[in-house]
Protein backbone atom coordinates (compact mmCIF):
# COMPACT_ATOMS: atom_id res chain seq x y z
CA UNK A 1 0.00 0.00 0.00
CA UNK A 2 1.32 3.24 -0.46
CA UNK A 3 2.30 5.40 1.86
CA UNK A 4 0.46 8.75 2.67
CA UNK A 5 1.49 11.77 4.84
CA UNK A 6 -2.77 12.23 5.76
CA UNK A 7 -2.48 8.36 6.81
CA UNK A 8 1.15 9.20 9.26
CA UNK A 9 -0.57 12.08 10.43
CA UNK A 10 -3.88 10.63 11.21
CA UNK A 11 -1.69 7.92 13.30
CA UNK A 12 0.53 10.53 15.25
CA UNK A 13 -2.38 12.15 16.03
CA UNK A 14 -4.20 9.37 17.63
CA UNK A 15 -1.41 8.26 19.75
CA UNK A 16 -1.34 11.43 21.57
CA UNK A 17 -4.92 10.95 22.67
CA UNK A 18 -7.73 12.62 22.70
CA UNK A 19 -7.89 15.94 21.10
CA UNK A 20 -7.48 17.89 18.54
CA UNK A 21 -4.28 17.91 15.54
CA UNK A 22 -1.28 18.60 16.92
CA UNK A 23 1.40 17.47 14.34
CA UNK A 24 2.20 19.06 10.93
CA UNK A 25 4.60 18.03 7.98
CA UNK A 26 8.06 19.86 7.98
CA UNK A 27 8.40 21.28 4.46
CA UNK A 28 11.24 24.13 5.17
CA UNK A 29 14.83 22.74 3.83
CA UNK A 30 16.97 23.44 6.94
CA UNK A 31 14.50 22.07 9.37
CA UNK A 32 14.15 18.91 7.33
CA UNK A 33 17.59 18.36 8.01
CA UNK A 34 16.70 17.09 11.32
CA UNK A 35 12.86 16.05 11.26
CA UNK A 36 10.10 15.24 8.90
CA UNK A 37 7.22 15.66 11.71
CA UNK A 38 7.02 18.31 14.61
CA UNK A 39 4.27 18.35 17.05
CA UNK A 40 5.21 22.36 18.39
CA UNK A 41 6.30 22.58 22.12
CA UNK A 42 3.05 25.19 23.20
CA UNK A 43 0.66 22.38 21.34
CA UNK A 44 2.52 19.86 23.56
CA UNK A 45 1.69 22.18 26.37
CA UNK A 46 -1.74 22.91 25.58
CA UNK A 47 -2.56 19.01 25.63
CA UNK A 48 0.18 17.29 28.42
CA UNK A 49 0.54 20.57 30.82
CA UNK A 50 3.76 21.83 31.59
CA UNK A 51 4.92 18.17 32.28
CA UNK A 52 6.81 16.22 29.47
CA UNK A 53 4.78 14.00 27.09
CA UNK A 54 4.76 10.64 28.70
CA UNK A 55 7.55 8.26 27.41
CA UNK A 56 4.62 5.58 27.18
CA UNK A 57 3.40 7.96 24.13
CA UNK A 58 6.56 8.37 22.69
CA UNK A 59 7.38 4.79 22.64
CA UNK A 60 4.21 4.30 21.17
CA UNK A 61 4.87 6.59 17.90
CA UNK A 62 8.42 5.14 18.00
CA UNK A 63 6.13 1.89 17.38
CA UNK A 64 3.26 3.15 14.89
CA UNK A 65 1.94 1.18 12.02
CA UNK A 66 -0.38 0.84 10.06
CA UNK A 67 -1.99 0.99 6.28
CA UNK A 68 -0.22 4.21 4.61
CA UNK A 69 1.56 5.12 8.14
CA UNK A 70 5.64 5.81 6.92
CA UNK A 71 8.05 3.79 9.24
CA UNK A 72 9.56 5.86 11.98
CA UNK A 73 13.20 6.09 12.80
CA UNK A 74 13.13 8.23 16.29
CA UNK A 75 11.39 10.52 18.08
CA UNK A 76 12.59 12.88 20.79
CA UNK A 77 11.84 16.18 22.32
CA UNK A 78 13.51 19.44 21.26
CA UNK A 79 13.30 23.09 21.89
CA UNK A 80 10.75 23.52 19.28
CA UNK A 81 8.05 20.46 19.89
CA UNK A 82 8.53 17.08 19.89
CA UNK A 83 10.81 15.83 16.14
CA UNK A 84 10.41 12.66 14.93
CA UNK A 85 12.39 11.21 12.11
CA UNK A 86 11.42 8.75 9.63
CA UNK A 87 13.30 5.65 8.34
CA UNK A 88 13.94 7.49 5.07
CA UNK A 89 16.01 4.52 3.50
CA UNK A 90 12.80 2.61 3.86
CA UNK A 91 10.74 5.41 2.62
CA UNK A 92 13.05 6.18 -0.26
CA UNK A 93 12.72 1.98 -1.35
CA UNK A 94 9.13 1.56 -0.57
CA UNK A 95 8.27 5.18 -2.71
CA UNK A 96 10.80 4.31 -6.11
CA UNK A 97 9.85 0.58 -5.76
CA UNK A 98 6.59 1.50 -6.68
CA UNK A 99 6.86 5.28 -8.70
CA UNK A 100 3.07 4.10 -10.53
CA UNK A 101 1.18 4.01 -7.43
CA UNK A 102 2.26 7.54 -6.37
CA UNK A 103 1.95 9.10 -9.77
CA UNK A 104 -1.73 8.38 -10.15
CA UNK A 105 -4.24 9.97 -7.71
CA UNK A 106 -5.17 8.64 -4.48
CA UNK A 107 -8.92 7.22 -4.72
CA UNK A 108 -10.98 9.41 -2.71
CA UNK A 109 -12.21 7.89 0.56
CA UNK A 110 -15.19 9.68 0.80
CA UNK A 111 -17.39 11.26 -1.88
CA UNK A 112 -15.80 14.53 -3.04
CA UNK A 113 -17.51 17.62 -4.24
CA UNK A 114 -18.18 19.04 -7.39
CA UNK A 115 -16.86 22.47 -7.66
CA UNK A 116 -18.03 25.36 -9.77
CA UNK A 117 -14.68 27.48 -10.40
CA UNK A 118 -15.51 31.20 -10.79
CA UNK A 119 -12.81 33.59 -12.38
CA UNK A 120 -15.00 36.82 -12.73
CA UNK A 121 -11.75 38.43 -14.04
CA UNK A 122 -12.38 37.03 -17.42
CA UNK A 123 -15.51 38.73 -18.09
CA UNK A 124 -13.72 41.77 -19.66
CA UNK A 125 -11.34 41.93 -22.86
CA UNK A 126 -7.55 41.54 -22.36
CA UNK A 127 -6.68 44.59 -23.37
CA UNK A 128 -8.36 45.78 -19.97
CA UNK A 129 -6.93 42.60 -18.12
CA UNK A 130 -4.51 43.55 -14.95
CA UNK A 131 -2.10 42.12 -13.54
CA UNK A 132 -3.51 40.90 -10.84
CA UNK A 133 -6.37 39.47 -12.57
CA UNK A 134 -4.12 37.91 -15.01
CA UNK A 135 -2.82 35.90 -11.53
CA UNK A 136 -6.08 34.99 -10.86
CA UNK A 137 -6.59 33.88 -14.10
CA UNK A 138 -3.39 32.04 -14.08
CA UNK A 139 -4.20 30.39 -10.61
CA UNK A 140 -8.17 29.31 -11.42
CA UNK A 141 -6.68 27.72 -14.46
CA UNK A 142 -3.97 26.08 -12.23
CA UNK A 143 -6.25 24.87 -9.69
CA UNK A 144 -9.10 23.84 -11.93
CA UNK A 145 -5.98 21.02 -13.66
CA UNK A 146 -5.09 19.87 -9.80
CA UNK A 147 -8.79 19.03 -9.01
CA UNK A 148 -9.70 17.37 -12.20
CA UNK A 149 -6.30 15.25 -11.59
CA UNK A 150 -7.89 14.14 -8.56
CA UNK A 151 -10.94 13.35 -10.52
CA UNK A 152 -12.82 16.30 -8.72
CA UNK A 153 -15.75 17.43 -11.00
CA UNK A 154 -15.01 20.97 -11.44
CA UNK A 155 -17.13 23.20 -14.17
CA UNK A 156 -15.71 26.99 -15.10
CA UNK A 157 -17.27 29.69 -15.43
CA UNK A 158 -17.87 32.28 -16.22
CA UNK A 159 -17.68 31.04 -20.78
CA UNK A 160 -15.70 33.44 -22.57
CA UNK A 161 -17.58 34.91 -24.74
CA UNK A 162 -15.03 38.14 -26.29
CA UNK A 163 -12.97 36.11 -29.03
CA UNK A 164 -9.84 38.37 -28.09
CA UNK A 165 -10.01 36.93 -24.94
CA UNK A 166 -10.40 33.48 -25.99
CA UNK A 167 -7.20 34.26 -28.52
CA UNK A 168 -4.99 35.29 -25.33
CA UNK A 169 -5.93 31.83 -23.25
CA UNK A 170 -5.02 30.02 -26.30
CA UNK A 171 -1.86 31.86 -25.86
CA UNK A 172 -1.55 31.88 -22.59
CA UNK A 173 -2.10 27.76 -22.89
CA UNK A 174 -5.16 28.13 -20.64
CA UNK A 175 -7.89 25.72 -20.66
CA UNK A 176 -11.60 27.24 -20.19
CA UNK A 177 -14.72 27.14 -22.17
CA UNK A 178 -15.80 29.36 -24.93
CA UNK A 179 -19.30 30.94 -25.80
CA UNK A 180 -22.50 29.28 -24.40
CA UNK A 181 -26.26 30.02 -24.39
CA UNK A 182 -26.40 32.99 -22.30
CA UNK A 183 -28.53 32.10 -19.31
CA UNK A 184 -32.19 33.28 -19.13
CA UNK A 185 -32.09 35.97 -16.12
CA UNK A 186 -36.59 36.44 -16.08
CA UNK A 187 -36.94 34.52 -12.83
CA UNK A 188 -33.80 36.53 -11.36
CA UNK A 189 -34.84 39.53 -12.52
CA UNK A 190 -38.57 39.38 -11.26
CA UNK A 191 -37.41 38.36 -7.97
CA UNK A 192 -34.53 41.68 -8.06
CA UNK A 193 -37.45 43.62 -8.63
CA UNK A 194 -39.49 42.35 -5.82
CA UNK A 195 -36.65 43.21 -3.62
CA UNK A 196 -35.74 46.40 -4.83
CA UNK A 197 -35.65 49.33 -2.37
CA UNK A 198 -38.56 52.01 -2.86
CA UNK A 199 -37.21 54.70 -5.14
CA UNK A 200 -36.89 57.68 -2.34
CA UNK A 201 -34.11 55.11 -0.29
CA UNK A 202 -32.13 54.08 -3.55
CA UNK A 203 -31.59 57.72 -4.10
CA UNK A 204 -29.70 58.62 -7.77
CA UNK A 205 -29.39 55.86 -9.34
CA UNK A 206 -26.38 55.26 -12.48
CA UNK A 207 -28.22 54.75 -16.41
CA UNK A 208 -29.05 51.01 -16.54
CA UNK A 209 -29.49 49.94 -13.06
CA UNK A 210 -32.65 48.35 -12.39
CA UNK A 211 -32.75 49.50 -8.88
CA UNK A 212 -30.61 48.93 -5.49
CA UNK A 213 -31.69 45.69 -3.12
CA UNK A 214 -30.57 46.12 0.59
CA UNK A 215 -28.23 43.52 1.72
CA UNK A 216 -28.02 44.77 5.67
CA UNK A 217 -30.40 41.39 7.09
CA UNK A 218 -28.42 38.96 4.99
CA UNK A 219 -25.29 40.07 6.10
CA UNK A 220 -26.12 39.88 9.51
CA UNK A 221 -26.93 36.71 9.13
CA UNK A 222 -24.39 35.21 6.67
CA UNK A 223 -21.81 37.60 6.26
CA UNK A 224 -20.28 37.78 9.50
CA UNK A 225 -19.90 34.45 9.90
CA UNK A 226 -18.75 34.73 6.18
CA UNK A 227 -15.86 37.28 7.11
CA UNK A 228 -17.29 39.31 4.68
CA UNK A 229 -16.02 43.51 5.04
CA UNK A 230 -19.20 44.81 7.19
CA UNK A 231 -19.73 47.84 4.58
CA UNK A 232 -21.49 45.82 2.17
CA UNK A 233 -24.70 46.64 2.61
CA UNK A 234 -26.28 47.15 -0.90
CA UNK A 235 -25.83 46.21 -4.01
CA UNK A 236 -27.10 47.98 -7.41
CA UNK A 237 -28.97 45.55 -9.74
CA UNK A 238 -27.95 45.65 -13.50
CA UNK A 239 -28.88 43.53 -16.20
CA UNK A 240 -25.37 42.37 -16.44
CA UNK A 241 -25.18 41.50 -12.76
CA UNK A 242 -28.14 39.04 -13.34
CA UNK A 243 -26.51 37.32 -16.18
CA UNK A 244 -23.72 36.80 -14.04
CA UNK A 245 -25.65 35.44 -11.40
CA UNK A 246 -28.10 33.35 -14.30
CA UNK A 247 -24.60 31.83 -15.61
CA UNK A 248 -23.52 30.72 -12.20
CA UNK A 249 -26.62 29.65 -11.44
CA UNK A 250 -27.31 27.47 -14.48
CA UNK A 251 -23.84 25.91 -13.57
CA UNK A 252 -24.54 24.63 -10.46
CA UNK A 253 -28.35 23.29 -11.81
CA UNK A 254 -26.27 21.30 -14.40
CA UNK A 255 -26.89 17.61 -13.99
CA UNK A 256 -24.06 16.62 -15.42
CA UNK A 257 -21.18 18.62 -14.06
CA UNK A 258 -18.29 16.21 -14.15
CA UNK A 259 -19.21 14.90 -17.54
CA UNK A 260 -16.10 15.78 -18.98
CA UNK A 261 -14.78 13.49 -16.05
CA UNK A 262 -16.89 10.96 -16.83
CA UNK A 263 -18.38 11.05 -13.54
CA UNK A 264 -21.69 10.71 -12.55
CA UNK A 265 -23.42 13.06 -10.59
CA UNK A 266 -25.93 11.38 -7.16
CA UNK A 267 -29.31 11.40 -8.28
CA UNK A 268 -30.39 13.37 -4.59
CA UNK A 269 -27.43 16.04 -5.30
CA UNK A 270 -28.93 19.05 -4.70
CA UNK A 271 -27.07 22.92 -4.70
CA UNK A 272 -25.27 22.51 -1.53
CA UNK A 273 -23.29 19.43 -2.95
CA UNK A 274 -21.47 21.72 -4.71
CA UNK A 275 -18.87 23.97 -3.30
CA UNK A 276 -18.60 27.48 -5.44
CA UNK A 277 -14.95 28.67 -5.65
CA UNK A 278 -14.98 32.40 -6.43
CA UNK A 279 -11.01 33.15 -7.64
CA UNK A 280 -10.79 36.87 -7.56
CA UNK A 281 -8.17 39.59 -7.60
CA UNK A 282 -8.23 41.88 -4.06
CA UNK A 283 -9.54 44.59 -6.27
CA UNK A 284 -12.69 42.61 -6.94
CA UNK A 285 -13.16 40.59 -3.70
CA UNK A 286 -15.79 43.60 -1.82
CA UNK A 287 -18.00 43.47 -5.42
CA UNK A 288 -18.18 39.31 -5.49
CA UNK A 289 -19.22 39.55 -1.98
CA UNK A 290 -21.76 41.80 -2.97
CA UNK A 291 -22.23 38.89 -5.71
CA UNK A 292 -22.89 36.13 -3.09
CA UNK A 293 -25.36 37.76 -0.88
CA UNK A 294 -27.81 39.15 -3.72
CA UNK A 295 -27.45 35.36 -5.02
CA UNK A 296 -28.42 34.26 -1.76
CA UNK A 297 -31.27 36.66 -1.44
CA UNK A 298 -32.50 36.03 -5.05
CA UNK A 299 -32.18 32.42 -5.29
CA UNK A 300 -33.49 30.30 -2.15
CA UNK A 301 -31.61 27.10 -3.97
CA UNK A 302 -28.20 29.25 -4.24
CA UNK A 303 -25.36 27.05 -2.31
CA UNK A 304 -24.56 27.56 0.92
CA UNK A 305 -20.86 26.92 0.53
CA UNK A 306 -19.31 29.64 -1.46
CA UNK A 307 -15.69 30.04 -1.22
CA UNK A 308 -12.68 33.16 -1.93
CA UNK A 309 -9.66 32.53 -3.22
CA UNK A 310 -8.20 36.32 -3.29
CA UNK A 311 -4.99 36.94 -5.02
CA UNK A 312 -2.94 39.51 -3.62
CA UNK A 313 -1.62 42.64 -5.68
CA UNK A 314 1.12 42.36 -8.28
CA UNK A 315 3.45 45.24 -8.06
CA UNK A 316 6.19 45.98 -10.98
CA UNK A 317 9.49 47.22 -10.33
CA UNK A 318 10.61 50.22 -12.53
CA UNK A 319 7.35 50.11 -14.92
CA UNK A 320 4.59 51.54 -14.93
CA UNK A 321 1.25 50.72 -12.79
CA UNK A 322 -0.62 50.77 -16.00
CA UNK A 323 0.66 47.97 -17.46
CA UNK A 324 -1.46 45.17 -19.01
CA UNK A 325 -1.33 41.53 -18.98
CA UNK A 326 -1.03 41.15 -22.78
CA UNK A 327 2.19 43.73 -22.81
CA UNK A 328 3.36 41.93 -20.01
CA UNK A 329 3.33 38.85 -21.96
CA UNK A 330 4.63 40.50 -25.24
CA UNK A 331 7.39 41.60 -22.87
CA UNK A 332 8.17 38.54 -21.96
CA UNK A 333 8.11 36.61 -25.03
CA UNK A 334 10.63 39.47 -26.44
CA UNK A 335 13.26 38.64 -23.69
CA UNK A 336 13.24 35.08 -23.81
CA UNK A 337 13.83 35.79 -27.83
CA UNK A 338 16.39 37.93 -27.09
CA UNK A 339 18.53 35.72 -24.44
CA UNK A 340 18.20 32.84 -27.06
CA UNK A 341 19.39 35.33 -29.77
CA UNK A 342 22.18 36.10 -27.54
CA UNK A 343 23.02 32.32 -26.75
CA UNK A 344 23.02 31.40 -29.91
CA UNK A 345 25.13 34.10 -31.52
CA UNK A 346 22.03 34.73 -34.28
CA UNK A 347 18.51 35.63 -34.53
CA UNK A 348 16.04 32.92 -34.14
CA UNK A 349 12.90 34.75 -33.71
CA UNK A 350 12.02 34.54 -37.80
CA UNK A 351 12.90 30.69 -37.74
CA UNK A 352 10.04 28.98 -38.54
CA UNK A 353 11.21 26.27 -35.93
CA UNK A 354 12.03 27.85 -32.86
CA UNK A 355 8.32 30.15 -32.72
CA UNK A 356 6.72 27.92 -30.42
CA UNK A 357 9.53 26.85 -28.62
CA UNK A 358 9.69 30.75 -27.59
CA UNK A 359 5.71 30.73 -26.84
CA UNK A 360 6.35 27.80 -24.71
CA UNK A 361 9.16 29.21 -22.86
CA UNK A 362 7.32 32.65 -22.65
CA UNK A 363 4.26 31.07 -21.30
CA UNK A 364 6.58 28.86 -18.68
CA UNK A 365 7.93 32.45 -17.76
CA UNK A 366 4.73 33.66 -16.67
CA UNK A 367 2.91 31.48 -15.17
CA UNK A 368 6.28 30.60 -13.24
CA UNK A 369 6.61 33.67 -11.80
CA UNK A 370 2.40 34.50 -11.31
CA UNK A 371 2.58 30.57 -9.44
CA UNK A 372 5.89 31.17 -7.46
CA UNK A 373 4.40 33.22 -4.42
CA UNK A 374 1.83 32.11 -2.34
CA UNK A 375 -1.78 33.67 -4.22
CA UNK A 376 -3.00 35.45 -1.26
CA UNK A 377 0.78 37.56 -0.87
CA UNK A 378 1.66 40.62 -2.42
CA UNK A 379 3.89 39.28 -5.59
CA UNK A 380 6.74 41.56 -7.17
CA UNK A 381 7.97 40.93 -10.52
CA UNK A 382 11.38 42.34 -11.99
CA UNK A 383 10.94 43.20 -15.86
CA UNK A 384 14.45 43.90 -16.34
CA UNK A 385 16.33 41.58 -18.65
CA UNK A 386 17.87 39.25 -16.09
CA UNK A 387 15.05 38.76 -14.63
CA UNK A 388 14.87 36.29 -18.00
CA UNK A 389 18.38 35.04 -17.75
CA UNK A 390 18.82 31.02 -17.24
CA UNK A 391 21.56 32.03 -14.84
CA UNK A 392 19.29 32.82 -11.77
CA UNK A 393 17.28 29.80 -9.83
CA UNK A 394 14.06 32.37 -9.45
CA UNK A 395 12.73 32.37 -13.09
CA UNK A 396 10.31 30.19 -14.99
CA UNK A 397 13.02 29.86 -17.83
CA UNK A 398 15.61 29.23 -15.40
CA UNK A 399 13.39 25.78 -14.40
CA UNK A 400 12.61 25.00 -18.28
CA UNK A 401 15.85 25.26 -19.09
CA UNK A 402 16.93 23.00 -16.79
CA UNK A 403 14.16 20.41 -17.15
CA UNK A 404 15.61 20.17 -20.95
CA UNK A 405 19.42 19.36 -19.65
CA UNK A 406 17.83 16.96 -17.25
CA UNK A 407 16.19 15.10 -20.49
CA UNK A 408 19.08 15.34 -22.21
CA UNK A 409 21.39 13.74 -19.98
CA UNK A 410 18.18 10.91 -19.27
CA UNK A 411 18.68 10.39 -23.38
CA UNK A 412 22.10 10.55 -23.44
CA UNK A 413 22.45 7.66 -20.63
CA UNK A 414 19.57 5.79 -22.64
CA UNK A 415 21.79 6.26 -26.03
CA UNK A 416 25.23 5.06 -24.21
CA UNK A 417 23.19 1.77 -22.75
CA UNK A 418 22.00 0.77 -26.13
CA UNK A 419 25.62 1.50 -27.58
CA UNK A 420 27.01 -0.50 -24.47
CA UNK A 421 29.05 2.13 -22.43
CA UNK A 422 26.91 1.84 -19.59
CA UNK A 423 25.23 -1.47 -17.69
CA UNK A 424 21.94 -0.92 -17.72
CA UNK A 425 20.52 0.48 -14.74
CA UNK A 426 19.21 -2.33 -12.02
CA UNK A 427 15.70 -3.02 -10.61
CA UNK A 428 15.07 -0.40 -8.20
CA UNK A 429 14.70 -3.55 -5.79
CA UNK A 430 18.56 -4.53 -6.46
CA UNK A 431 19.36 -1.25 -4.34
CA UNK A 432 20.83 -0.94 -1.01
CA UNK A 433 19.21 2.01 0.44
CA UNK A 434 20.64 1.88 3.59
CA UNK A 435 23.83 2.91 2.25
CA UNK A 436 21.97 6.48 1.49
CA UNK A 437 22.98 7.89 4.80
CA UNK A 438 23.73 11.95 3.97
CA UNK A 439 20.87 13.74 2.58
CA UNK A 440 23.56 15.88 0.63
CA UNK A 441 25.94 14.78 -2.15
CA UNK A 442 28.15 14.25 -2.06
CA UNK A 443 27.61 10.96 0.17
CA UNK A 444 30.51 10.19 2.38
CA UNK A 445 31.75 7.22 3.22
CA UNK A 446 32.00 6.37 7.19
CA UNK A 447 35.62 5.93 6.77
CA UNK A 448 35.35 9.63 5.07
CA UNK A 449 33.41 11.32 6.95
CA UNK A 450 35.84 10.69 9.94
CA UNK A 451 38.62 12.31 8.46
CA UNK A 452 40.40 8.70 8.11
CA UNK A 453 41.90 8.67 4.92
CA UNK A 454 40.29 6.95 2.00
CA UNK A 455 41.98 2.83 1.19
CA UNK A 456 41.34 3.38 -2.93
CA UNK A 457 41.88 7.62 -3.48
CA UNK A 458 42.88 7.43 -6.87
CA UNK A 459 39.22 5.99 -8.39
CA UNK A 460 37.11 8.48 -9.50
CA UNK A 461 35.50 10.30 -6.82
CA UNK A 462 31.59 9.85 -8.26
CA UNK A 463 32.49 5.54 -7.81
CA UNK A 464 33.00 5.95 -4.42
CA UNK A 465 29.70 7.30 -3.92
CA UNK A 466 27.46 3.77 -5.22
CA UNK A 467 24.62 1.46 -3.85
CA UNK A 468 25.25 -2.15 -4.36
CA UNK A 469 23.69 -5.58 -3.85
CA UNK A 470 24.17 -8.79 -5.19
CA UNK A 471 27.70 -7.48 -6.61
CA UNK A 472 25.38 -4.83 -8.96
CA UNK A 473 26.90 -1.93 -8.40
CA UNK A 474 25.15 1.75 -9.30
CA UNK A 475 26.99 4.71 -10.56
CA UNK A 476 27.22 7.19 -8.21
CA UNK A 477 24.95 10.54 -9.35
CA UNK A 478 27.75 12.44 -10.55
CA UNK A 479 28.30 9.79 -13.42
CA UNK A 480 25.28 10.95 -14.98
CA UNK A 481 24.57 14.19 -13.81
CA UNK A 482 22.05 13.14 -11.48
CA UNK A 483 23.06 15.61 -8.76
CA UNK A 484 21.12 18.06 -10.64
CA UNK A 485 17.68 16.67 -8.98
CA UNK A 486 19.66 15.20 -5.71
Amino acid sequence: MRLGVEETLGALNSALGPGGPVWFKETHARHLRARDFLAPRRALQARFGDDQVPEGVVHAIVGLQGPGVAPVLCCAPTPAGLALRLQRSVVFERVLGSGAAYAAPAAPTAPTPRIVLHCPALRGSPSALRLSQLRAVIVADHLARILQAHRVSVRRVPAVRDPYMTAFLQQLRVDWPEVSEKASTEALRNRAIAELSPAGYAGALPPGTLGRVCLKELMEERGRTAGYDPNVDSCLVTEDLLSLLAELQEAVQAGAVGSSLGLAAAPDAGADSYVVLHVVSCEEEFQQQKLDLLWWKLDHQAPLSQKHLVCGPVKVAGAPSTLTAPEYYELRHTQVCKVSSLKHGKNLEQDAAWTDIFRVLSVAAVKFEMLSTAPQSQLLLALADSSISTKGSKSGTFVMYNCARLATLFEGYKCSVEQGLYPTFPPVSSLDFSLLRDEHPPLLRPAEADGSPDPDPHRPRASRHCAHRDGMQVPGPAQHGLQLIL
